[in-house]
C-alpha cells in the first residue's frame, strides 16, 4: 500500500441531534499512517464528527469510508470490527475492572474472531510498555486511577484493537500540563509506529505540532485546512487558536 492510501474518508457529512444540525457538509481525509487533527472552539462540532464516524450517531447525509468500505450509519460494534478504535471524550473506562482487564476488552473483537487475532498477550505487554504508569498499576481497578491515568488507559485500550484508525477525542482534556506532555509523547510514539490517527484537540498548538495535516472546524463547517506546519503559520489560525489561550 502506498503511503497516500486514504484510510478514513469523510465526504460532505451532515450530522446533528434531533432537529439541530451540527455539521454542515464537512469533508476530511486521513491517509494511512498519518496523524490528522481537527481543531476548533467548543461547540464547533468536533465531538459530533467523532461520534458520527464511530457510529454513536447516524449522519443525516454524506459518506464515511474506512479502508474503502462505507461505514456511515453502521452500529459501533460493526465499525470496531472493521478496525476503527475510538478513545472517547471523558475517558469512559470500566471502573470496576482492573487495568489489565480493560486492556483485554479493547482486544475483544480479536478474541472473538471478528478481527485478525495476532498476539494479544504480546500487544498487552507492548501497551503497558507504552504507558509505564499503567504498567505500575496493571492490577488496580480502573476507577481508582487518576484522571490522567484513566485517559492513558482509554488510549491504550483503543490501541489494543490493533486498529486501522484510532480516533482520539480530546485526549488532554482536564489533565495537568505534565500529563498533557506525556499524552502527546505517546501520540508521537504511536505515529512513529505507523498508527493512523484522527485527533480532536483543544490544544491547537500541541495538536498541530504532532499532526501531519489539519482541519479547522467553525460552526460545523471546515473553514481552512492544509499541512499542519502551514496552519501553524496561518495568521487567522494563529489569532483564533494559537494565541494566549483565547478561551479555547
Amino acid at each position: 500500500m502506498s503511503t497516500d492510501t486514504k484510510m478514513l474518508t469523510i465526504s460532505n457529512l451532515f450530522a446533528g441531534y434531533g432537529k439541530v444540525q451540527v455539521l454542515h457538509g464537512i469533508s476530511i481525509e486521513v491517509p494511512k499512517g498519518k496523524v490528522v487533527t481537527l481543531i476548533g472552539s467548543n461547540g464547533a462540532g468536533k465531538t459530533t464528527t467523532m461520534r458520527a464516524v464511530s457510529g454513536m450517531i447516524a449522519p443525516t447525509a454524506g459518506e464515511i469510508s474506512l479502508n474503502g468500505k462505507r461505514i456511515e450509519g453502521m452500529e459501533s460494534y460493526h465499525i470496531a470490527k472493521l478496525g476503527l478504535a475510538h478513545s472517547p471524550e471523558g475517558r469512559r473506562v470500566f471502573a470496576t475492572m482492573s487495568v489489565t482487564d480493560n486492556l483485554t476488552l479493547g482486544a475483544f473483537p480479536r478474541l472473538t474472531g471478528a478481527r485478525p487475532k495476532g498476539d494479544v498477550k504480546a500487544d498487552l505487554e507492548r501497551a503497558l510498555e507504552l504507558f509505564p504508569r499503567l504498567k505500575e498499576r496493571r492490577e488496580q481497578l480502573a476507577g481508582t486511577l487518576s484522571g490522567g491515568e484513566q485517559q492513558m488507559l482509554a488510549m491504550a485500550r483503543a490501541v489494543m484493537l490493533n486498529p486501522e484508525v484510532v480516533l482520539l477525542d480530546e485526549p488532554s482534556m482536564g489533565l495537568a500540563p505534565i500529563l498533557v506532555a506525556e499524552v502527546f509523547r505517546i501520540i508521537e510514539r504511536l505515529k512513529s509506529e505507523g498508527v493512523t490517527m484522527l485527533l480532536v484537540e483543544q490544544f491547537a498548538a500541541a495538536a498541530l505540532a504532532v499532526a501531519d495535516y489539519g482541519y479547522v472546524l467553525e460552526n460545523g463547517r471546515i473553514s481552512v485546512h492544509g499541512p499542519a506546519a502551514k496552519l501553524r503559520d496561518d495568521p487567522a489560525v494563529k489569532a483564533a487558536y494559537l494565541g494566549g489561550g483565547g478561551g479555547h
